[in-house]
Protein backbone atom coordinates (compact mmCIF):
# COMPACT_ATOMS: atom_id res chain seq x y z
CA UNK A 1 0.00 0.00 0.00
CA UNK A 2 2.00 3.64 -0.92
CA UNK A 3 1.70 6.69 1.07
CA UNK A 4 -0.73 8.45 -0.74
CA UNK A 5 -3.35 5.08 -0.53
CA UNK A 6 -2.94 5.25 3.08
CA UNK A 7 -3.12 9.23 3.38
CA UNK A 8 -6.84 8.83 1.45
CA UNK A 9 -7.62 6.26 4.07
CA UNK A 10 -6.50 8.12 6.62
CA UNK A 11 -8.31 11.27 5.71
CA UNK A 12 -11.64 9.41 5.36
CA UNK A 13 -11.05 7.52 8.35
CA UNK A 14 -11.11 10.91 9.92
CA UNK A 15 -14.07 12.81 7.99
CA UNK A 16 -15.58 9.62 9.07
CA UNK A 17 -14.92 9.21 12.54
CA UNK A 18 -16.15 13.26 13.30
CA UNK A 19 -19.44 12.81 11.06
CA UNK A 20 -20.93 10.91 14.04
CA UNK A 21 -23.30 11.54 16.30
CA UNK A 22 -21.72 11.78 20.13
CA UNK A 23 -24.29 13.58 21.21
CA UNK A 24 -25.82 13.13 24.51
CA UNK A 25 -29.28 15.20 25.47
CA UNK A 26 -29.35 13.41 28.81
CA UNK A 27 -25.58 14.99 29.76
CA UNK A 28 -27.06 18.53 29.41
CA UNK A 29 -29.55 18.01 32.39
CA UNK A 30 -28.54 20.42 35.22
CA UNK A 31 -26.19 22.35 33.23
CA UNK A 32 -25.33 25.19 34.28
CA UNK A 33 -25.32 27.65 30.94
CA UNK A 34 -25.17 31.05 30.53
CA UNK A 35 -26.12 32.40 27.08
CA UNK A 36 -25.69 35.95 25.55
CA UNK A 37 -27.50 37.99 23.12
CA UNK A 38 -30.51 35.40 23.64
CA UNK A 39 -33.78 38.17 23.22
CA UNK A 40 -33.57 37.06 19.57
CA UNK A 41 -32.47 34.96 16.90
CA UNK A 42 -29.72 32.54 17.51
CA UNK A 43 -29.16 33.27 21.16
CA UNK A 44 -33.21 32.76 21.32
CA UNK A 45 -33.13 29.30 19.96
CA UNK A 46 -30.31 28.42 21.38
CA UNK A 47 -32.00 28.87 25.17
CA UNK A 48 -34.71 26.92 23.59
CA UNK A 49 -32.82 24.27 23.28
CA UNK A 50 -30.81 24.02 26.49
CA UNK A 51 -34.58 24.30 28.12
CA UNK A 52 -35.78 21.13 26.11
CA UNK A 53 -32.72 19.43 27.64
CA UNK A 54 -33.20 20.21 30.86
CA UNK A 55 -30.47 22.72 31.48
CA UNK A 56 -30.42 25.73 34.26
CA UNK A 57 -30.42 28.92 32.15
CA UNK A 58 -28.99 32.31 33.03
CA UNK A 59 -29.83 34.78 29.66
CA UNK A 60 -29.02 38.26 29.23
CA UNK A 61 -29.26 41.02 26.02
CA UNK A 62 -30.34 44.82 26.50
CA UNK A 63 -34.17 43.94 25.54
CA UNK A 64 -36.29 43.04 28.67
CA UNK A 65 -39.51 42.56 27.32
CA UNK A 66 -38.03 39.81 25.19
CA UNK A 67 -36.20 38.20 27.41
CA UNK A 68 -39.20 37.95 29.60
CA UNK A 69 -40.83 35.77 26.85
CA UNK A 70 -38.04 33.36 26.20
CA UNK A 71 -37.58 32.88 29.88
CA UNK A 72 -41.62 31.83 29.73
CA UNK A 73 -41.30 30.04 26.69
CA UNK A 74 -37.98 28.21 28.39
CA UNK A 75 -40.21 27.32 31.64
CA UNK A 76 -42.71 26.17 29.08
CA UNK A 77 -39.99 23.69 27.54
CA UNK A 78 -38.73 22.39 30.43
CA UNK A 79 -35.83 24.25 31.70
CA UNK A 80 -34.71 22.94 35.16
CA UNK A 81 -34.16 26.75 36.00
CA UNK A 82 -34.52 30.01 33.93
CA UNK A 83 -33.98 33.69 34.81
CA UNK A 84 -32.13 36.73 32.46
CA UNK A 85 -30.98 39.56 33.50
CA UNK A 86 -30.83 43.15 31.33
CA UNK A 87 -27.05 43.91 30.02
CA UNK A 88 -25.37 46.08 27.66
CA UNK A 89 -22.21 44.51 26.09
CA UNK A 90 -21.01 47.57 25.37
CA UNK A 91 -20.33 48.45 29.07
CA UNK A 92 -16.94 47.15 30.60
CA UNK A 93 -18.66 46.81 33.78
CA UNK A 94 -21.95 43.91 32.89
CA UNK A 95 -19.60 41.69 31.47
CA UNK A 96 -18.25 40.90 35.44
CA UNK A 97 -21.76 41.44 36.18
CA UNK A 98 -23.00 38.65 34.42
CA UNK A 99 -20.64 36.10 35.64
CA UNK A 100 -21.09 37.55 38.93
CA UNK A 101 -24.98 36.61 38.60
CA UNK A 102 -24.20 33.44 37.02
CA UNK A 103 -22.37 32.27 40.34
CA UNK A 104 -24.74 33.89 42.62
CA UNK A 105 -27.89 32.24 40.59
CA UNK A 106 -26.32 28.88 39.19
CA UNK A 107 -23.67 28.01 41.67
CA UNK A 108 -21.31 27.67 38.79
CA UNK A 109 -21.13 27.50 35.25
CA UNK A 110 -21.01 24.29 32.67
CA UNK A 111 -21.42 26.28 29.48
CA UNK A 112 -20.80 29.86 27.90
CA UNK A 113 -22.39 30.36 24.84
CA UNK A 114 -21.05 33.63 23.56
CA UNK A 115 -23.65 34.69 20.95
CA UNK A 116 -24.14 38.68 20.92
CA UNK A 117 -23.23 40.67 18.38
CA UNK A 118 -24.13 44.54 16.81
CA UNK A 119 -24.41 44.64 13.11
CA UNK A 120 -23.71 47.38 11.10
CA UNK A 121 -25.36 48.71 7.74
CA UNK A 122 -23.47 47.43 5.09
CA UNK A 123 -21.13 49.93 2.86
CA UNK A 124 -17.81 50.87 2.09
CA UNK A 125 -15.39 51.47 4.71
CA UNK A 126 -15.08 55.70 5.17
CA UNK A 127 -13.19 55.58 7.71
CA UNK A 128 -15.79 56.08 11.19
CA UNK A 129 -13.09 54.82 13.75
CA UNK A 130 -15.20 56.61 17.11
CA UNK A 131 -18.71 54.47 16.68
CA UNK A 132 -18.73 51.74 13.89
CA UNK A 133 -14.81 50.51 14.10
CA UNK A 134 -14.76 51.48 18.40
CA UNK A 135 -18.22 50.13 19.10
CA UNK A 136 -18.26 46.95 16.94
CA UNK A 137 -14.82 45.77 18.48
CA UNK A 138 -15.81 46.83 21.72
CA UNK A 139 -19.13 44.56 21.94
CA UNK A 140 -18.27 41.88 18.83
CA UNK A 141 -14.82 40.76 20.59
CA UNK A 142 -13.96 42.85 23.54
CA UNK A 143 -16.94 42.03 25.65
CA UNK A 144 -16.24 38.01 24.49
CA UNK A 145 -12.91 38.26 25.94
CA UNK A 146 -13.60 39.78 28.98
CA UNK A 147 -16.60 37.60 29.82
CA UNK A 148 -14.52 34.64 28.81
CA UNK A 149 -12.10 35.70 30.81
CA UNK A 150 -14.00 36.39 34.15
CA UNK A 151 -15.78 33.27 33.69
CA UNK A 152 -13.00 30.86 33.08
CA UNK A 153 -12.49 30.16 36.76
CA UNK A 154 -15.97 28.42 37.04
CA UNK A 155 -15.34 26.75 34.24
CA UNK A 156 -12.63 25.37 34.95
CA UNK A 157 -13.95 23.54 38.52
CA UNK A 158 -16.64 22.36 36.06
CA UNK A 159 -14.36 21.14 33.25
CA UNK A 160 -16.89 23.71 31.48
CA UNK A 161 -17.23 24.81 27.48
CA UNK A 162 -17.45 28.11 25.90
CA UNK A 163 -18.88 27.86 22.79
CA UNK A 164 -17.73 31.17 20.35
CA UNK A 165 -20.76 32.34 17.76
CA UNK A 166 -18.36 33.75 14.38
CA UNK A 167 -18.71 33.85 11.06
CA UNK A 168 -17.64 32.88 7.87
CA UNK A 169 -16.38 36.30 7.52
CA UNK A 170 -14.18 35.60 10.44
CA UNK A 171 -12.46 33.40 8.10
CA UNK A 172 -12.50 35.13 4.72
CA UNK A 173 -12.79 38.88 4.23
CA UNK A 174 -16.15 39.88 2.95
CA UNK A 175 -17.07 43.04 1.06
CA UNK A 176 -19.15 45.86 2.78
CA UNK A 177 -18.87 44.74 6.18
CA UNK A 178 -15.10 44.91 6.94
CA UNK A 179 -15.39 46.37 10.41
CA UNK A 180 -17.70 43.30 11.33
CA UNK A 181 -15.14 40.60 9.44
CA UNK A 182 -12.70 42.18 11.23
CA UNK A 183 -14.35 41.74 14.65
CA UNK A 184 -14.94 37.68 13.76
CA UNK A 185 -11.38 37.30 12.71
CA UNK A 186 -10.00 38.91 16.16
CA UNK A 187 -12.46 36.33 18.06
CA UNK A 188 -10.68 33.40 15.83
CA UNK A 189 -7.23 34.93 16.78
CA UNK A 190 -7.70 35.33 20.50
CA UNK A 191 -9.86 31.85 21.19
CA UNK A 192 -7.68 29.67 18.94
CA UNK A 193 -4.56 31.01 21.28
CA UNK A 194 -6.55 30.69 24.20
CA UNK A 195 -7.55 27.06 23.50
CA UNK A 196 -3.69 26.05 23.24
CA UNK A 197 -2.78 28.02 26.44
CA UNK A 198 -5.77 26.13 28.20
CA UNK A 199 -4.19 22.74 26.91
CA UNK A 200 -0.81 24.00 27.93
CA UNK A 201 -1.52 24.54 31.37
CA UNK A 202 -3.65 21.55 32.12
CA UNK A 203 -6.97 23.36 32.39
CA UNK A 204 -9.80 21.01 30.93
CA UNK A 205 -11.94 23.99 29.24
CA UNK A 206 -13.48 23.02 25.61
CA UNK A 207 -13.40 26.04 23.35
CA UNK A 208 -15.84 25.66 20.19
CA UNK A 209 -15.69 27.91 17.43
CA UNK A 210 -18.64 28.18 15.13
CA UNK A 211 -18.45 29.70 11.68
CA UNK A 212 -22.07 30.35 10.68
CA UNK A 213 -23.16 30.93 7.07
CA UNK A 214 -26.01 32.62 5.97
CA UNK A 215 -28.88 31.90 8.62
CA UNK A 216 -32.25 32.74 8.07
CA UNK A 217 -32.50 35.44 11.00
CA UNK A 218 -34.77 38.53 10.85
CA UNK A 219 -32.18 40.60 11.68
CA UNK A 220 -29.82 38.87 9.07
CA UNK A 221 -32.02 39.32 6.36
CA UNK A 222 -32.78 42.70 6.78
CA UNK A 223 -29.02 44.00 7.77
CA UNK A 224 -26.96 41.81 4.79
CA UNK A 225 -29.58 42.74 2.02
CA UNK A 226 -27.26 43.67 -0.01
CA UNK A 227 -26.47 39.91 -0.36
CA UNK A 228 -28.79 37.87 -1.79
CA UNK A 229 -31.36 37.00 0.33
CA UNK A 230 -31.02 33.23 -1.32
CA UNK A 231 -27.98 32.53 0.48
CA UNK A 232 -29.01 32.82 3.92
CA UNK A 233 -30.47 29.17 3.92
CA UNK A 234 -30.19 27.51 7.66
CA UNK A 235 -32.91 28.29 10.20
CA UNK A 236 -31.59 29.95 13.44
CA UNK A 237 -33.01 26.66 15.35
CA UNK A 238 -31.04 24.10 13.32
CA UNK A 239 -28.13 26.49 13.74
CA UNK A 240 -28.82 26.98 17.56
CA UNK A 241 -29.22 23.17 17.62
CA UNK A 242 -25.76 22.69 16.28
CA UNK A 243 -23.97 25.17 18.53
CA UNK A 244 -26.01 23.37 21.43
CA UNK A 245 -24.21 19.69 20.37
CA UNK A 246 -20.99 21.49 18.80
CA UNK A 247 -20.41 22.48 22.37
CA UNK A 248 -21.80 19.68 24.02
CA UNK A 249 -19.16 17.41 22.06
CA UNK A 250 -16.52 20.00 22.85
CA UNK A 251 -15.61 20.16 18.87
CA UNK A 252 -12.88 22.53 18.02
CA UNK A 253 -14.37 24.69 15.28
CA UNK A 254 -17.82 24.07 13.28
CA UNK A 255 -18.74 25.12 10.27
CA UNK A 256 -22.70 25.41 9.51
CA UNK A 257 -24.13 24.48 6.91
CA UNK A 258 -21.19 22.55 5.97
CA UNK A 259 -21.19 24.28 2.85
CA UNK A 260 -19.14 27.63 4.62
CA UNK A 261 -15.93 25.24 4.93
CA UNK A 262 -15.47 25.41 1.45
CA UNK A 263 -14.86 29.32 1.69
CA UNK A 264 -12.25 28.49 4.50
CA UNK A 265 -10.36 25.96 2.57
CA UNK A 266 -10.09 27.76 -0.50
CA UNK A 267 -9.24 30.96 1.32
CA UNK A 268 -5.42 30.42 0.86
CA UNK A 269 -5.34 28.19 -1.71
CA UNK A 270 -7.87 29.97 -3.92
CA UNK A 271 -8.14 33.79 -2.54
CA UNK A 272 -9.13 35.31 -5.74
CA UNK A 273 -12.00 32.46 -6.64
CA UNK A 274 -13.68 33.06 -2.88
CA UNK A 275 -13.70 36.74 -4.07
CA UNK A 276 -15.50 36.02 -6.81
CA UNK A 277 -17.98 33.67 -4.99
CA UNK A 278 -18.93 37.02 -2.47
CA UNK A 279 -19.25 39.11 -5.50
CA UNK A 280 -21.12 36.74 -7.40
CA UNK A 281 -23.67 36.56 -4.52
CA UNK A 282 -23.91 40.51 -4.46
CA UNK A 283 -27.36 42.07 -4.73
CA UNK A 284 -26.44 44.35 -7.98
CA UNK A 285 -29.50 46.90 -6.73
CA UNK A 286 -27.74 47.02 -3.17
CA UNK A 287 -24.61 47.70 -4.44
CA UNK A 288 -25.31 50.15 -7.24
CA UNK A 289 -27.74 52.16 -4.23
CA UNK A 290 -24.51 52.19 -2.30
CA UNK A 291 -22.40 53.58 -5.50
CA UNK A 292 -24.39 55.98 -5.69
CA UNK A 293 -24.54 57.51 -1.90
CA UNK A 294 -21.12 57.52 -2.04
CA UNK A 295 -20.50 60.19 -4.89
Amino acid sequence: MGWKTCVVLAVAAYIAYKSVDKFDPDSLKGKRVVITGASSGIGEQTAYHYARFGARILITARRVKLLKQVVARCKELGAADVSYIPLDMSKHEDSKVLIDEAKKRLGGLDHLILNHIINNDPGFWKGDYDYVLNKTMEINFHAYVRIATYALPMLSKSAGSIGVVSSVAGKVGIPFVAVYSASKFALHGFFDSLRQELHIQNINVSISTFVLGGINTTSATEEWSVFERSGFAASPSATALRIVTGTSNREREVHYPRSVAVSSLLRDVAPSFVEWMFSFSLNQDHVKTLLKNTT
